[in-house]
C-alpha cells in the first residue's frame, strides 16, 4: 500500500495511525484507502478545530482568555448542529447533586409504580363490583 508523503503527513496534527485503529475498529471496514484515512482525519481536525471556535466564541472563553470544559459542554447542550455530542460533552456536576438527582429519580419511579398498582386495584374492584350487581 502506498503510504502517505511526508509533505501530506505534515497537513494533519491527529495521528494517522490511531484513526486508521478506530476506522478498522468497525465491523463492515475491510480495507483503508490512504486516501480516505488522509480525507477522514483532516475531515477531524476541521470538526474539533470549528466545535473550539465555536465554543469558545459563544461561551466564557472570550471573558478568561481561555476555552473550557463547561464552555464545550454548552456549545453541545445549547447548539442545535452540535447536540450529537450532548452525551458525549456532559455538563459537570457534583457527585453529591447526581446522588440527589438519582435518589430522587428513584423515589419518582417508586411513586410511579404505586400509582400503577392502585390504579389496577381499582380496575379490580369495580370488575368485582360489576359481577355481584347481575
Amino acid at each position: 500500500a502506498a503510504r502517505l508523503s511526508g509533505a501530506e503527513n505534515r497537513l494533519v496534527s491527529l495521528p494517522l495511525s490511531r484513526i486508521r485503529v478506530i476506522m478498522k475498529s468497525s465491523p463492515e471496514v475491510s480495507s483503508i484507502n490512504q486516501d480516505a484515512l488522509f480525507l477522514t482525519a483532516k475531515a477531524t481536525e476541521l470538526f474539533v478545530q470549528y466545535l473550539a471556535a465555536y465554543s469558545y466564541k459563544h461561551g466564557r472563553g472570550k471573558e478568561k482568555n481561555a476555552l473550557t470544559y463547561s464552555d464545550l459542554s454548552h456549545t453541545a447542550e445549547e447548539c442545535e448542529t452540535f447536540q450529537f455530542l450532548a452525551d458525549i460533552l456532559p455538563k459537570k456536576i457534583l457527585a453529591s447533586k447526581y446522588l440527589k438527582m438519582l435518589e430522587k429519580e428513584k423515589r419518582d419511579g417508586e411513586v410511579g409504580e404505586g400509582d400503577e398498582e392502585d390504579e389496577e386495584e381499582e380496575d379490580e374492584d369495580e370488575t368485582v363490583g360489576e359481577d355481584v350487581g347481575s
